[in-house]
């Protein structure tokens, strides 16, 4: 699938992955709580594989972007950048290895310097990670110009003059130019008009297959993720619950909160839909007091008295997927659940 040598290690690695924010409250500013924002993360990504992350907003996908790309320093845990732990290194020994690892922003209108034109912007990485200056950063920028669909003269451009397709494909071609090996895409074509999301997408499906890219890619979107995806993790409360291959997810949910998810997403054909359809109840809790056990346990019609006093590891119950749900037990059949009574 993703074209992997053996004995290779993963362009992305990340275990047990925890990242805590204080509260901080009173005159003094002392520390009154916690945001559990991550509790305990771990997946990896081969090159040439996306792995999809989506869940509910305050989920804490991106706070797992941006902790990846060391933004944030985590509170636990460890990451890996091609088998290299880059978990604590500081801002300086992080620079050899930032060019490795880029990132796709949400929004192509506030993640682009207004000042500069569109060719500075591209090249500027260039020039930053001493890879090329002058007549030859021209050339290298023309040519990334081209492979996203721009035109080379539209360098001289700022980038007001861009539409917001033209302008996320900036952004691409300003993560493509120092040669990644992982990019972190956090929402990329939330802002874009439909017309142009999958225009975008496949883009980047063109370009990780050209270049053997992992892709992490963030969103909220199930459309999203079931289109560009290989893997897809489904995080709930700073936990992932469920990760599988894409086909397997979307045909046999194993964990409840997944299987809302499937049914709130919309189908434009009304005979498609099944009669069935699960809705959560309740909202989510706050990651300051996450629930004790299974984070999930306040909302799952499935719940046992057990799910509030144990928190479930994430185990494979069937080829390719694991899911963190105590009535899912190793080597079970996948069957759908009945909710208790």
């Amino acid at each position: 699938m993703n074209g992997e040598t053996a004995g290779e290690a993963p362009s992305l690695e990340v275990r047990n992955l925890v990242k805590h924010f204080p509260i901080l409250g009173g005159l003094l500013q002392r520390q009154v709580g916690t945001v559990r924002a991550l509790d305990g993360v771990s997946f990896s990504i081969r090159r040439g594989e996306t792995l999809g992350v989506v869940g509910e907003s305050g989920c804490g996908k991106s706070t797992v972007g941006k902790t990846v790309l060391k933004l944030l320093d985590p509170t636990s845990g460890e990451i890996l950048l091609g088998g290299t732990d880059v978990t604590y290194f500081s801002q300086r020994a992080m620079w050899p290895h930032r060019r490795r690892i880029q990132t796709v922003f949400q929004d192509p209108y506030s993640s682009l310097n207004p000042r500069l034109t569109a060719g500075t912007i591209v090249g500027e990485p260039l020039e930053n990670f001493g890879i090329a200056t002058g007549a030859e950063r021209e050339e290298r920028v023309a040519r990334l110009f081209e492979r996203v669909g721009l035109r080379p003269e539209s360098m001289r451009r700022y980038t007001h003059e861009f539409s917001g397709g033209q302008r996320q494909r900036l952004g691409i071609a300003k993560a493509l130019a120092v040669n990644p090996d992982v990019i972190v895409a956090d929402e990329p074509v939330s802002a874009l008009d439909v017309s142009v999301r999958a225009q975008v997408l496949n883009l980047l499906i063109d370009l990780q297959e050209e270049y053997r890219l992992a892709y992490l890619m963030i969103s909220h979107d199930l459309a999203v993720v079931r289109h560009i995806s290989h893997r897809i993790a489904v995080m709930y409360l700073g936990r992932i619950v469920e990760l599988a291959d894409k086909r397997s997810l979307f045909t046999m949910p194993l964990h409840p909160y997944t299987e809302a998810l499937l049914a709130a997403a919309p189908v434009p054909d009304p005979k498609r839909r099944s009669g069935r359809r699960m809705i959560i109840q309740g909202d989510v809790p706050s990651p300051a007091t996450p629930p004790p056990g299974c984070h999930f346990h306040t909302r799952c019609p499935y719940a046992l008295p057990v799910c509030r006093a144990e928190v479930p590891p994430l185990i494979e119950v069937a080829p390719s997927h694991r899911v963190a749900c105590l009535r899912r037990p190793a080597g079970a059949e996948p069957v759908p659940l009945t909710p208790t009574v």
